[in-house]
């Protein structure tokens, strides 16, 4: 039964990759770097593609190398079995990679839930989790907070794993856990830090380790995580080297974050908040109104929410590492309606209240995932380019394909270049035709003119409105058109 549900988190995860293969921009550079690492090694970096599009703020390649390395035997397994023909099939296998490695992550947090609150709540906290959108799709997603996940998981792990009647965590899970953390908000995402301080704070109050402890173990990881984010990226970037220093710098000391948009205090909580975790939100709240231990396992949470709120801009993925413990806390709610008597009119309808809730969580999930399915046209664009206009022969004119802001915006990225070095070496032995390759042009901010001849542009993936269509069809033929 325990296998069977963990094989269930790994199966759903998977299958939100293979239903939405593409990406956005937010994760493209995590996306791109595991790109290079896999087509040109960590040697040849004058070939890869940050140098040619940084972004705002450097970012770590830490994950993106780790996720690259951890993908290639799955790459090299795919490839015997015929699954990895292409350049945007290795895209989907370094997807379900990491999806899997986030999905393991809450199978080892549901092992400690079971062994915290009986084995029925573990078995609760995965109806509820793969009943819900926003987890099970974003986790096979390459964005540094995806990447921060398994390990803030399994630091959540840590400190719920002992027995129903424990009143405190192991010191050991303790230090592993506040290490874990520390690191991950070096190296990924900074915000992290206001996850830690109320932890800590916890810690220290129900003294299950003695601050100097703490202070002693922050002050060697954060020092040896400094370290290794700084020699990692000073070598990927070509110069000195902090990302997320520099990150922190940018959005909060520039208020630079506030280009992209701000939102109400309120926003985290509400919608945000409900929107993540739909019907499980007011069973969270029942479950830690009656269990002390689910009282001590959210109040963190809820607090680095709160100060996650202070920050105008707001996006779901700064908060999706409480998602999971309010699970938790849904989890033990269902298990005390799940619990009552049959026989009696309030326990049927505890008993259906909670099916009636993982029901409605499915039928919006639905929702949402048919509604997504469709938000990656520049990838459908460009997908659908190369199944129409393939590599004639080594003796005809190569295609020259211009990709549109948009389009490289929504789903087209360097996996997608199919028919253009580099390709990923298989062995040795591997040859390479000598085709004239299909040229995939990201030039931005061109002027029509320049589109329709100057740079031999064969085709362009672009959106168009009506009227600018009907006045470019002079010029372009449309081939096809995602409405």
């Amino acid at each position: 039964m325990s296998l069977a549900l963990d094989a269930l988190i790994v199966f759903v995860g998977c299958t939100h990759v293979l239903l939405a293969p593409y990406n956005k921009v937010e994760e493209s550079f995590n996306l791109h770097a595991v790109h290079d690492v896999l087509m040109h090694g960590i040697t040849k970096l004058d070939q890869y593609d940050h140098f040619t599009f940084p972004g705002a703020v450097p970012r770590t390649f830490i994950g993106s190398v780790l996720l690259a390395w951890v993908s290639y035997p799955a790459i090299l397994l795919a490839n015997s079995l015929g699954f990895a023909a292409s350049k945007f099939s290795l895209q989907i296998i370094v997807r379900l990679v990491l999806s899997a490695l986030n999905a393991l992550g809450l199978c080892y947090l549901r092992h400690a839930v079971s062994r915290r609150f009986g084995r029925p709540t573990g078995l609760y906290f995965t109806f509820i989790t793969i009943s819900q959108f926003h987890m099970p799709f974003w986790m096979g997603r390459t964005l540094p907070n995806m990447f921060a996940l398994f390990p803030v998981n399994i630091a959540s792990a840590l400190l719920l794993s002992r027995s129903p009647n424990s009143l405190k965590p192991s010191p050991t899970n303790v230090y592993t856990a506040i290490a874990l953390l520390t690191s991950t908000a070096v190296i990924f995402r900074a915000e992290l830090v206001l996850l830690l301080g109320p932890l800590v704070l916890q810690c220290l109050i129900l003294k299950y380790v003695p601050f100097g402890g703490v202070v002693k173990l922050g002050m060697i990881v954060g020092l040896l995580s400094t370290a290794a984010t700084m020699a990692v990226d000073s070598y990927f970037w070509k110069t000195a080297s902090f990302p997320e220093l520099s990150g922190v710098y940018f959005n909060v000391f520039q208020g630079k974050s506030s280009e992209w948009g701000i939102s109400p205090f309120w926003t985290y909580f509400y919608p945000m908040l409900p929107k993540s975790l739909l019907g499980a939100l007011p069973l969270a709240c029942l479950g830690y109104v009656m269990d002390s231990r689910i009282r001590e396992a959210l109040l963190p949470h809820i607090v680095f929410v709160g100060l996650m709120s202070f920050l105008g801009h707001k996006e779901w993925r700064f908060i999706a590492y409480v998602v999971p413990v309010f699970n938790i806390a849904a989890a033990r709610a269902s298990r005390w309606m799940v619990s009552q008597r049959k026989s009696t009119t309030l326990g049927q309808w505890c008993l259906f209240g909670f099916w009636f809730m993982i029901c409605v969580n499915a039928v919006i999930t639905a929702v949402f995932t048919m509604a997504s399915i469709t938000n990656y046209p520049g990838g459908m664009a460009l997908r659908q380019f190369n199944k129409a206009f393939p590599p004639l022969g080594p003796h005809a004119k190569a295609y020259h394909v211009h990709i549109s802001n948009l389009a490289a915006q929504t789903g087209a990225s360097l996996f997608l270049q199919e028919h253009s070095p580099p390709f990923f070496s298989f062995s040795s032995q591997n040859q390479i035709p000598t085709y004239p390759w299909t040229v995939y042009d990201k030039t931005e901010n061109l002027t029509l003119e320049e589109l329709s001849g100057s740079l031999n542009i064969t085709h362009l993936i672009a959106e168009w409105s009506p009227v600018e269509m009907k006045s470019r069809m002079r010029i372009w033929r449309v081939v096809d058109v995602d409405e």
